[in-house]
């Protein structure tokens, strides 16, 4: 039974998800779309769920949800269904045949044994979107290698560029590698969709995590490649500008981050350090990074004789990139990130009040919705599997009384 479709304003409203993700890179990519008006069916294990509803604590006041489940998969509908037996198998080929997208992120080859990998599906519906998001794409030695945020870091070399000269390899703070992974396959993803408007064609989208991470490399990458040798480990400093790096003050620590050469005579003259400008290894950006350890070691000095607000104070009047090293507490108290509404509150099913962190997409015409809070385990079972394919109480009754949904 087909329902009605969407009146939302919002770009993909009218598209429907088939949600076969959990854990982070998976489930990121299905917010962005659901974000943007696509209406998705989130398919959970019975009784367990995403893996992430048992990353806790901390869970989000008044609920049971995990803050990590509920960071990725707001506006998302649940549905508990065991896709591993052929009952379920059954539902889920049903749900897919009306939907647009397929995204999941499970190990190469498993769904192809319960018959919902992309060359089984892509034989029924062959207009089907089919994404893919694993540790290493769907070919080449290491396709069947699990991944893991932190491996990849490390496999994709960012963990090699991270920490203090001299220092043990660090990860980056945040599970990025996940992250970017996730955003790639949007953007995958919304590149098909364009392919299908015009052809009315399918395709799949294969994202690894660890192209993605090698992609994200950056000026890292290509310093490497244009000169064939490792780059070390800096800290705080960039390889390529200075002084674009973190300094202790007076009673703290701040970023001053000097892009280029007016910038850098205008903070000389600024703060009596026109000597430098006539010093040959000052004068040019070029120069600088040759001479890295003394124009640090030479304005660390300086930047000791005040405190850190006295200099954003005096930066920022200069046009001066600068800044504080927030914690969470301040970023989320900032004046500027409160205007830009940068995070939401939405009600969860519970009653509870939830606040979110927002979608940073802001779009003038469609913007992004929040329809939702992040679903309780299996709260619309009922109601997506009687609306889509005419499943009356006795059969739903069944089948959870079997443990298939």
């Amino acid at each position: 039974m087909q329902t009605p479709a969407s009146t939302s304003k919002a770009p993909l409203s009218g598209l429907r998800v088939f949600d076969l993700t959990r854990v982070l890179a998976g489930p990121t990519c299905v917010q962005m779309l659901a974000d943007l008006g696509a209406e998705v069916i989130k398919i959970e294990k019975p009784g367990s769920g995403d893996d992430t509803r048992g990353f806790a604590p901390p869970v989000m006041p008044g609920t049971r949800e995990s803050a990590y489940f509920a960071g990725t998969n707001r506006n998302k509908q649940s549905v508990t269904l065991d896709i591993s037996r052929p009952e379920g198998q059954a539902i889920a080929r049903k749900l897919i045949a009306q939907c647009d997208i397929v995204v999941e992120n499970f190990k190469v080859g498993t769904l192809s044994k319960y018959g919902l990998g992309y060359t089984e599906l892509h034989q029924h519906f062959p207009g089907l979107i089919y994404c893919s998001i694993t540790g290493f794409g769907q070919t080449g030695p290491y396709a069947s290698r699990p991944g893991y945020d932190s491996l990849i870091q490390a496999m994709g070399g960012v963990m090699s560029l991270t920490g203090e000269p001299g220092g043990m390899p660090q990860k980056v703070g945040v599970p990025i590698a996940d992250l970017f992974a996730g955003l790639y396959g949007c953007i995958g993803v919304l590149a098909a969709l364009r392919h299908k408007e015009r052809t009315g064609q399918g395709q799949h989208v294969d994202i690894g995590m660890l192209d993605t991470n090698v992609a994200w490399l950056a000026n890292q990458g290509m310093n490497f490649l244009a000169k064939g040798e490792n780059p070390t480990r800096l800290g705080n400093q960039h390889p390529n500008i200075v002084p674009y790096q973190v300094f202790a003050t007076k009673d703290d620590f701040m970023v001053l981050s000097i892009g280029n050469d007016p910038t850098f005579e205008r903070f000389c003259r600024e703060f009596g350090l026109d000597a430098l400008l006539q010093d040959k290894r000052f004068m040019t950006n070029a120069a600088r990074v040759e001479n890295r350890q003394l124009v640090t070691d030479t304005l660390a000095e300086v930047l000791k004789s005040h405190t850190t607000g006295w200099w954003i104070e005096k930066l920022e009047a200069l046009k001066i990139g600068c800044s504080p090293i927030n914690t969470l507490a301040d970023v989320f108290a900032d004046p500027h990130v409160i205007a830009r509404g940068n995070f939401v509150e939405m009600t969860h099913t519970s009653g509870a009040a939830m606040t979110l962190i927002a979608n940073p997409v802001r779009l003038s015409e469609t913007p992004v919705e929040y329809r939702s809070a992040p679903p309780a385990l299996g709260e619309h079972t009922d109601d997506i599997l009687t609306r889509f394919i005419d499943l009356d109480d006795s059969s739903r009754d069944n089948l959870r009384s079997q443990g298939i949904i």
